[in-house]
């Protein structure tokens, strides 16, 4: 059986790799791409999707989004995904044309027109799935699940508190989170631990010309460490895929909207203060030797 997933999305680099896979994994039936502004302005966003769709030569719809949060102010991500958000690799030229349709619309007809509920699986800042549940709520019984990259127990990467996709439209995230459908925040809990080493992306380019194409624009991620380079938005299509490897635990997640700590993701660890309710299925561990082999194989299976 395939999941049929829709991504929001605002590639960059990581972003790129997570639409890889998902493009290319056969249990994977990526149905529409939707776009933000977030590593980059939402125009180049788009950009960046229909390259990765133009280079694996698919159809798959793509349409563009929010280009601001909701209130906040916008700050991009530039400094580690670069001023294109893409850099590294010669993309095809010839791109396909972007939905006329906005991301909010082109969300609302997926959903409703699928034969069955549809995952969603954002990993940009939530704005599009913000208004589409303010315009649209009777979506919200079609959707099977809501797999987002974003948030953390433990750490920022924005802040110390805060995580870059939370930060960007908190009140889009708080949206989300009060919204009553499935979620498993895939947050940086376990896309810190799950790095993908320099011997994978190593191995990247011997594999294909998709490995070559990761692998150029992968060095360039400016989160590089000794230990690798966090690919945080390809753990939602992991998840997917093998839960087994991930570990979660069900609590409340609220988000803080404004103050110090804005975007931090704080989660009622004790089951303390929500009546004993939660909203959301938070990945707490994850083992990152099967992340990385399983990253390396998955590349390995694309076709020239």
């Amino acid at each position: 059986m395939t999941t049929k997933i829709i991504m929001d999305t605002d590639p960059g680099i990581d972003d790129a790799a997570a639409l890889t896979m998902a493009i290319n994994d056969p249990k994977i039936d990526l149905k529409l791409v939707t776009t933000v502004a977030g590593n980059v302005t939402v125009d180049k966003t788009t950009i960046n999707a229909l390259k990765i769709v133009r280079f694996f030569n698919q159809s798959i719809p793509v349409a563009g989004g929010a280009e601001q949060p909701l209130f906040k102010d916008f700050e991009d991500a530039a400094r580690i995904h670069g001023e294109s958000g893409m850099p590294g690799y010669d993309f095809p030229t010839d791109l396909p044309t972007p939905l006329k349709k906005t991301a909010v619309e082109a969300l609302h007809d997926e959903i409703m027109a699928s034969d069955e509920p549809i995952t969603l699986v954002p990993t940009g800042s939530y704005t599009n799935i913000a208004l589409l549940f303010s315009e649209y709520p009777e979506v919200k019984s079609h959707i099977k699940e809501i797999v987002a990259m974003g948030g953390s127990l433990s750490m920022g990467n924005m802040t110390s508190a805060a995580e870059f996709n939370v930060f960007t439209d908190p009140d889009a995230a708080a949206i989300m989170y009060k919204s009553g459908v499935p979620i498993v925040m895939v947050g940086l809990d376990i896309t810190m631990k799950a790095l993908l080493t320099h011997k994978s992306i190593e191995t990247l380019p011997t594999l294909n010309e998709a490995g070559k194409m990761l692998h150029d624009i992968i060095i360039h991620d400016g989160d590089n460490s000794d230990a690798g380079i966090a690919m945080h938005d390809v753990n939602t299509i992991f998840y997917l895929l093998h839960p087994e490897a991930i570990t979660t635990k069900d609590m409340w997640i609220d988000v803080v909207t404004d103050g110090a700590a804005i975007g931090e993701t704080v989660g009622d660890i004790r089951g303390a203060y929500h009546d004993g309710k939660t909203n959301a299925k938070v990945s707490v561990d994850i083992d990152a030797d099967a992340f990385n082999k399983w990253f390396i194989e998955e590349v390995r299976a694309i076709k020239d």
